[in-house]
């Protein structure tokens, strides 16, 4: 970045030229030279490449082949474990303030490595070139938020008050302690932010960690891996293992581990999470499960500002986000002039390799999403219709890839695309009497992660009393439920959405993965 430049999800629309450059060289030097690689697994400090293996292939063109991973196994998933708990010992007693320099080393040499990594999630994922460094530089600032929390709270440790007793000295203290070892399971769609983000605090709290992250992102996680090894981390205290669903369910079944980070679909979490409560004891699991994300649009709303947000928030990396905005309550005077509005910037919409700086939006992660695409897009036909889009691209070279036509459609209110999470670019547009009818609407859904109003100030007040959403925002038209950043906005949802009510990058987060012992000494 340049000095004058702060990249976040709201920044990330003006960049400077030089930011382009430097992409465009990093994208050049990786598919030159750093494409089809065979990566091992890491495990106690060593690396471990025996091990039948599978291809990562990119969604934008399938001839593009990333890198050969190790199909991870059962008794990998063991011996990782048991190399985190061999290690657990030597890091959670080394000096909170010693783990902090590590940590913030990490975060340093994710920075200076910004564009390699960005190019290498833009080709694995599919994202755009600013939505690919936006989350590689998330993680360090992630990072480097929860190593502020630790040191803003003395480690969390603090003294209170001595016990009345005469003739006595009784001395308390509240302290916070690592569980031991963590596990962290990432999605395909932010594979560095959501790997790296939990790494962090983990591993700032004192834990070891035993870390997987999609298969298609397998090589986010060995430069994440990277980077963690050479901040100075000793051996064991980050193990990582590659696979699919065996892999990962190997891992969350761990009888071994003493605390687990999931991300991905609420059916899964929730499989998860039943499993954490069970056995000889609970043990924590924070779960981050998904979203239906809705966007209310007053009759006195900047409609040019709404549909710039419900735009950017739905289309982004093809509307495989959480966060997503994937329906639109519009008050019935405007819903005709918004629906315009929304149309025509959907059509105006560069799709392609996303790499490229001329395009805007990607493909969707493979084959079996864009399938999903296809029956939702001919379930709209049925039921409803589809002002844009509805179609695959197969046009040229996007035939290689899983290309879909970003798409605005319209559906009865009472039928089930306004209420299953498709993870898909498609953004249904309903009308309602009321801006009660939208947030009594919005808030039917089983989800509660993000949600976003445009109206006045009055009604904004009246939408934050009222709806169930984790993370909200007003009259934005950076993304109308999108674009949090550490530090500004805490990223967590309720309901179905979530397991614990903390939200990344906030104030309370990073205790998650510490509990307290209360001691009290007597002399």
């Amino acid at each position: 970045m340049t000095a004058a430049f702060k990249l976040t999800y709201s920044t990330m629309f003006n960049p400077p030229a030089q930011l382009h450059e430097r992409f465009d060289a990093a994208l050049a030097e990786l598919r030159g030279s750093g494409l089809g690689r065979a990566y091992p697994q890491w495990i106690g400090g060593q690396a471990a490449p025996e091990g039948p293996r599978f291809e990562a292939r990119s969604p934008i063109d399938q001839d593009w082949c990333l890198g050969h991973f190790v199909q991870g196994t059962d008794e990998d998933v063991d011996r990782a474990v048991r190399a985190a708990r061999a290690a657990a010992p030597a890091w959670a007693a080394t000096p909170w303030a010693e783990r902090v320099v590590v940590l913030r080393r990490a975060a340093r040499l994710i920075e200076e490595r910004v564009y390699a990594i960005g190019a290498a999630v833009a080709l694995e994922v599919g994202k755009n070139r600013m939505e690919a460094l936006g989350e590689v530089q998330e993680t360090a600032d992630l990072i480097d938020w929860y190593a502020e929390q630790m040191q803003s709270h003395q480690g969390f440790d603090h003294a209170l008050a001595d016990d009345p007793l005469p003739g006595f000295r009784s001395h308390n203290r509240s302290v916070l302690l690592p569980y031991g070892v963590w596990g962290v399971i990432a999605p395909f769609n932010f594979p560095f932010a959501l790997a790296g983000g939990p790494l962090g605090p983990a591993l700032i709290a004192g834990n070891t960690v035993v870390f997987k992250v999609a298969p298609q992102a397998a090589l986010s996680g060995w430069l994440l891996l990277q980077c963690l090894h050479d901040a100075g981390l000793p051996p064991g205290a980050v193990n990582y293992v590659t696979g699919g669903d065996d892999t990962g369910r190997a891992l969350a079944r761990h009888p071994d581990l003493d605390g687990l980070t999931f991300t991905g679909s609420h059916a899964v979490g929730m499989e998860v999470l039943r499993h954490m409560a069970t056995g000889r004891y609970p043990r924590p699991c924070i779960t981050e499960m998904g979203g239906k994300n809705a966007a209310i649009v007053s009759r006195h709303a900047d409609l040019e500002r709404a549909a710039l947000g419900i735009v950017r928030s739905a289309f982004g990396l093809s509307g495989q986000k959480c966060s997503a905005c994937s329906r639109v309550y519009v008050a019935g005077e405007v819903a005709g002039p918004l629906r315009e509005r929304l149309v025509r910037l959907t059509r105006e919409l560069a799709v392609g390799d996303p790499s490229l700086a001329a395009n805007w939006m990607g493909p969707v992660i493979d084959r079996t999403a864009r399938q999903r695409y296809l029956r939702l897009a001919e379930h709209l036909r049925q039921i409803g219709r589809i002002d844009v889009g509805g179609r695959a691209l197969t046009e040229g070279a996007l035939a290689r890839g899983f290309f879909v036509a970003p798409t605005v459609a319209r559906a009865p209110l009472e039928d089930a695309a306004w209420v299953d999470e498709h993870f898909l670019p498609v953004v249904l547009v309903g009308e309602v009497a009321s801006i009660d009818e939208g947030i009594a609407l919005a808030n039917a859904s089983d989800y509660g992660l993000t949600a976003g109003f445009y109206g006045t100030p009055q009604e904004v007040a009246h939408f934050h009393r009222h709806i169930q959403a984790g993370v909200t925002y007003a009259n934005r038209p950076q993304g109308a439920t999108t674009g949090a950043w550490p530090g500004y906005q805490p990223f967590g949802g309720w309901k179905a959405s979530g397991s614990t009510g903390k939200a990344i990058g906030s104030f309370h987060y990073l205790q998650q993965y510490l509990r307290e012992q209360s001691r009290t000494v007597v002399e």
